[in-house]
């Protein structure tokens, strides 16, 4: 049984529970679940025939959270070099490859995705290092005063920071366009 099974199985047996329904759909939580299951399930084939084309071996793994699909490129025998390459510098290579599953799940259906590509566990790590991030801008603010501004980062990393920051009970903001975009963090409550 998949995790997506399994979630609609809980979704059917639970009494009483609040199921999330995803912003801007009418869909029931049953639906919802069956709709993030076909994107992964599409985004999953086009990853898997862009791994032949490169000539990658890599398994691919499907997860849903929270309405939202995650999926995750790993490597068949533990040696996860090969696929490291398809990172890019900082990361861009893993973005370009979610934008590009995220447009053949749009192609297929109709409808946008928000699916979170990640590959030889690169995003757990940036993770880690966002926190530590956070954290240490945290420290500056509460030492010094005044705002501390973050390297620019993707829209995703951006939400992990911020409500890092927000636990920490500091204020943040992003400020900038496109790939210069980034987050001050301030002791400011707005």
């Amino acid at each position: 049984m998949s995790t997506v099974d399994a979630n609609a199985n809980e979704l059917e047996q639970t009494p009483g529970s609040q199921v999330e329904q995803v912003p801007g759909t009418d869909s029931s939580p049953l639906e919802t679940v069956s709709r993030v299951e076909e994107e992964g399930d599409i985004a999953a084939d086009y990853l898997e025939e862009l791994l032949d084309i490169a000539d990658l071996d890599g398994d691919i793994d499907i997860e849903i959270r929270s309405g939202r699909t995650y999926i995750s490129i790993v490597s068949e025998n533990g040696d996860d070099a090969s696929l490291k390459d398809l990172l890019g510098h900082e990361g861009d290579g893993l973005e370009a490859l979610q934008e590009l599953a995220r447009l053949a799940v749009l192609s297929a259906t109709g409808n946008r995705s928000r699916l979170v590509l990640d590959i030889a566990g690169y995003r757990d790590g940036r993770a880690g290092e966002l926190r530590k991030m956070a954290e240490e801008a945290v420290a500056a603010v509460k030492a010094n005063g005044g705002e501390v501004a973050l390297e620019p980062m993707s829209a995703y990393e951006r939400k992990l920071v911020h409500d890092t920051i927000a636990d920490l009970g500091l204020h943040s903001e992003s400020e900038g366009e496109g790939g210069e975009r980034h987050i001050v963090v301030s002791a400011r409550d707005s």
